[in-house]
């Protein structure tokens, strides 16, 4: 990643896991072990326990690292099935989580930014530097495009974990914003497809660009009101550098 530099009028922060990288990849993975049916069935409950196991984390005042919780999240799902894999597999698998293949509006997404110098681009994730560091380098298309993501942001370093406030004060210092300068915060926009994440940052005054692939519409109503609204909806993450442009 390139060196950290002034911040300009425009900052990009992108969640990694579901929004630059799909898991989809996962139930693929699964399937060789357990058929495709029982395959996803186990990915979505992997998925959903490793974000649950995060929000019981920062409800308790606790901190394991991403990478820790994403083990034992997979080993509750596969409990949950009734299956089990050996250490060998699960290592396996484990690996597999670290070679995500992105989604295919990337490519769109890393021309544009390439196009767009004015707008400086991070990437903020729950998962650790090394952990996100390996996913990007096993994507193709991140690897080849590593300059267009001045760093990685990871919560690692605050021991919160999104959607906690201490999460995203995280971020806006390590850009060189102050995450008390509502002007500034404005300035900093969250893309992610993860409805919690927008919420969460919306919560401290970043702007946030939801990515709605499936054109589903907004339907989180954690939070009432504008404040609990996304401030920009988008199909694609080929869309984002346009929309911020254009705000």
């Amino acid at each position: 990643m390139a060196q950290q530099r002034t911040a300009p009028k425009i900052v990009l922060a992108f969640d990694a896991y579901g929004t630059l990288l799909s898991t989809q990849s996962i139930a693929d993975n699964l399937t060789s072990h357990f058929g495709p049916d029982q395959a996803q069935t186990i990915a979505t409950a992997w998925r959903r326990y490793q974000l649950e196991y995060t929000w019981r984390m920062n409800s308790m005042n606790q901190y394991e690292p991403f990478s820790t919780l994403t083990l034992r999240s997979l080993t509750h799902a596969l409990a949950d099935s009734h299956v089990s894999l050996d250490p060998e597999q699960t290592e396996l698998m484990m690996g597999a989580y670290d070679s995500l293949a992105c989604f295919p509006d990337v490519p769109e997404l890393l021309t544009t930014l390439k196009n767009t110098p004015d707008v400086r681009a991070v990437i903020f994730s729950n998962g650790t530097q090394k952990m996100v560091a390996s996913s990007v380098a096993n994507c193709p298309y991140l690897s080849a495009h590593t300059e267009c993501f001045e760093e990685i942001v990871s919560v690692d370093r605050v021991k919160k974990f999104k959607p906690a406030p201490e999460a995203y004060r995280h971020l806006a210092e390590q850009v060189g914003l102050d995450p008390d300068d509502v002007e500034q915060m404005e300035r900093l926009w969250l893309v992610s497809g993860n409805p919690f994440d927008v919420v969460g940052a919306r919560a401290v005054g970043m702007s946030v660009i939801w990515v709605d692939r499936g054109a589903g519409g907004w339907r989180d109503e954690l939070v009432a009101g504008v404040a609990g609204r996304p401030t920009e909806i988008v199909g694609g993450l080929g869309e984002v550098v346009g929309t911020v442009v254009g705000v």
